[in-house]
């Protein structure tokens, strides 16, 4: 047993800390939610990580993102979490791609590949797409769906996205994954309607920046973690 996994054997056992060894996870977004779900993984003993981010970390990311420091501004946010992996669970394999994932960039990922696959991203069409290729390849797949404007984090919920309410962009999920002819999805969602509303101001998804805080995303993203971890710890994905 090694003594930086030996409290989390005492949940799982060694044949359980074997299979997050030899787990591949892929996390796409490496922001409020995705930073915090990969530092979950890696302090679990998850043995290979892929991170995909197209952004570099700015100053308005230090309210909340994990790997936002003064020091790492500017730098790309895939790169600052590997190295953050590395000073913590240095035999982890990570590969750190910074490019944006839509449909037209999808071909360069080989989805069965992966052994769990972490859906961060807030543009819906990129979200939408590691859906459809995640589910094609037959590899789990949990989703993030709104922080933003959230305030209150008991408020989280783990469902399937067909019993979901209240999220706008859960909303937005539903009908478009009925549409391609979705069954099923996991993900993590709020209850609490908008505390406010977005500004004029637009992100490069193009939808209104949201207001956002310390303690909602982190918390979706150590709950998306956990559901990942129990999974494959247990055998069950």
């Amino acid at each position: 047993m090694e003594e930086r996994f030996s409290r989390t054997e005492r949940f799982f056992g060694p044949e359980g800390m074997k299979r997050l060894r030899n787990s591949r996870v892929a996390v796409f977004g490496i922001g409020g939610v995705g930073g915090f779900a990969v530092e979950a993984l890696a302090r679990s003993g998850i043995g290979r990580l892929e991170l995909i981010d197209s952004d570099t970390v700015a100053e308005s990311n230090l309210n909340r993102q994990i790997i936002a420091l003064r020091s790492t501004v500017g730098r790309p946010k895939t790169e600052v979490m590997k190295e953050r992996i590395a000073d913590i669970s240095p035999d982890t394999e990570v590969i750190a791609r910074q490019c944006l994932f839509l449909p037209e960039t999808a071909d360069s990922f080989d989805f069965s590949s992966y052994d769990y696959v972490i859906d961060a991203i807030d543009n819906i069409t990129g979200k939408i797409e590691i859906v459809l290729r995640a589910q094609a390849a037959g590899v789990p797949v949990i989703s993030a769906m709104g922080a933003g404007n959230k305030l209150d984090p008991t408020a989280l919920r783990v469902a399937d996205i067909y019993k979901t309410n209240v999220c706008p962009l859960a909303r937005v999920m539903r009908r478009e994954l009925r549409k391609r002819g979705v069954k099923s999805l996991k993900v993590v969602y709020s209850e609490e309607p908008p505390a406010v509303t977005d500004t004029d101001e637009k992100t490069h998804s193009g939808r209104g920046v949201p207001a956002s805080n310390a303690f909602v995303p982190s918390v979706m993203g150590l709950i998306i973690a956990g559901e990942v971890i129990k999974e494959i710890a247990s055998g069950t994905r």
